[in-house]
């Protein structure tokens, strides 16, 4: 028999379910429903309703792209479920009638793919251990980063920012304390807590942040993202305004924003496409407006965001997702490695070439594999960390270490990877796709206890960063290292 539980929002009234101890609402609106020109514009409120608001599944996705072949076989996603209310959030609880603290999710996708509703990132385990867990969609691709020269930029970003107020204004209704709010996310949503921290427009709107395999270093300039906003519309053979796309069945603006991203990634012509060919996201935050006046690193080494507390990392082989699947790995030339070097600004990309073989890269797949790992995940959280050095807030370092073995174990510590361990769902059918089968559940209670410890305020069980350049080794053969990225980053000084 289900039992259910109420909560009274500022909208109205939702209706739950509980299990195990937990209570779970759904699809709860924090936007009006999307149509025409508005799948463009920002959100506005959720209109209020009468009664009581069945809250008992999840509601529409964000239309987005779907992860390619291979990758598409061991990463996670959902299909897509189509409605116009698809700006929602999802809300689990211990209790409430409570005040606990409050984690708020943003999930990745390089920002276009992915959902608040994969399996993996059920948020059953952080109520059980005392946490109101949230989880929220928003606005992908050309739908959520379309910049065509007015004031309706950012509107993903914008969404989470809406979201968040969502939280300030009803979360003590589900048992949360709006006072105590972390932001978490991995990969895009690592990028868009960055975005948040540095964004005027989000300042008081939560307390700590946790980034995985993200930091503050993606954004397009707006010159470079209204290129891409005029190629979108001149594929689909309409205007570049908001109210010609919004004339279009949205699953094929969808599906011409992947085309082009495609098209980009197969003739990758830093002269008409900028930043993007380095960055591999035609689709991501635009830097030059209200939401983001600079990009999120130049902001943050100035000091917005310091009283903040974070947790920040990374995984030690992140660029295995994105080669391996497929055998790619091994079908990459030399060439490809000296062409990586030299997009990603190093003056002597030969004499870089050369440093990571010394590292002990063997073959030219893997060279590439550390050169773009290095660039997109690695360089920007170690710089992101030494940026909050002397911040009156504590910045706490993490690696994950653990080798999944799917694919027969040759995607080693990867992208993604640790997110089961973290929300404690490994023997979740989308989990084990990634970690492969049997992972260790004693490290997914070490690593989901100390993301707990940390949305509690607490210590998190080693020294800031900023104390020693101490960094905490999650599945590694030692729990702690010093400074284990030095010799990295001294190959990148001066470069980005």
């Amino acid at each position: 028999m289900t039992d259910f539980v109420t909560a009274e929002t500022r909208s109205g009234r939702v209706r739950g379910t509980v299990e195990r101890g937990v209570a779970r609402f759904l699809g709860l609106p924090y936007a009006a429903p999307l149509d025409g020109a508005g799948w463009f514009l920002p959100a506005t409120p959720p209109e209020p309703w009468d009664g009581e608001r069945d809250a008992t599944v999840f509601g529409p996705t964000v239309p987005k792209a779907a992860y390619d072949p291979p990758i598409n076989e061991v990463l996670a996603d959902e299909p897509d479920f189509p409605g116009a209310e698809c700006l929602n959030l999802n809300v689990w609880t211990p209790d409430t009638a409570g005040s606990a603290p409050v984690l708020v999710w943003i999930h990745g996708g390089a920002f276009r793919a992915g959902t608040a509703r994969i399996p993996t990132y059920d948020g059953a385990a952080f109520a059980r251990d005392g946490l109101v867990f949230v989880s929220i969609n928003y606005r992908l691709g050309a739908l959520g980063f379309l910049d065509l020269g007015d004031d309706h930029t950012n509107v993903g970003l914008r969404d989470q920012i809406q979201a968040l107020h969502w939280v300030q204004d009803n979360i003590a209704a589900f048992g949360g304390d709006p006072a105590r709010v972390t932001i978490m996310g991995e990969s895009a949503g690592a990028m868009s807590v960055a975005s948040l921290l540095s964004s005027p427009l989000a300042q008081g709107l939560f307390t700590q942040t946790i980034l995985e395999s993200g930091a503050g270093h993606h954004g397009l300039r707006r010159s470079t993202a209204q290129t891409v906003a005029r190629a979108l519309a001149a594929k689909l053979g309409v205007d570049p305004t908001r109210e010609a796309l919004g004339a279009v069945p949205i699953l094929e603006v969808v599906a011409a924003s992947k085309a082009l991203s495609a098209e980009i990634a197969a003739q990758p012509d830093p002269g008409r496409w900028g930043e993007v060919v380095a960055d591999t996201m035609a689709w991501e935050p635009t830097v030059g407006d209200d939401v983001l006046p600079v990009l999120p690193i130049e902001s943050l080494r100035d000091g917005t965001g310091s009283d903040v507390r974070m947790l920040i990392g990374r995984n030690l082989e992140e660029g295995r997702l994105f080669i391996v699947p497929g055998g790619v790995i091994d079908h990459i030339p030399e060439p490809a490695a000296l062409g990586a070097a030299a997009l990603y600004g190093f003056p002597d990309p030969q004499a870089a070439v050369e440093a990571y073989r010394a590292r002990g890269a063997r073959t030219s797949g893997e060279l590439f594999t550390l050169l773009l790992e290095d660039r997109t995940f690695t360089v920007p959280a170690n710089r992101l960390a030494e940026a909050r050095d002397g911040a009156p807030s504590d910045t706490f370092v993490y690696r994950f270490d653990y080798r999944s073995t799917a694919l027969g174990g040759t995607l080693g510590a990867t992208h993604a990877v640790e997110l089961p361990f973290v929300f404690d769902t490994l023997q979740r059918t989308t989990a084990q796709a990634l970690t492969g089968p049997n992972p260790p559940q004693a490290l997914a209670d070490e690593m989901h206890g100390t993301w707990v410890r940390f949305a509690r305020g607490e210590d998190p069980g080693w020294a800031p960063y900023a104390a020693g350049r101490q960094v905490r080794v999650f599945g590694g053969d030692e729990p702690l290292e010093t400074d284990p990225d030095a010799a990295i980053m001294a190959v990148w000084e001066g470069v980005r």
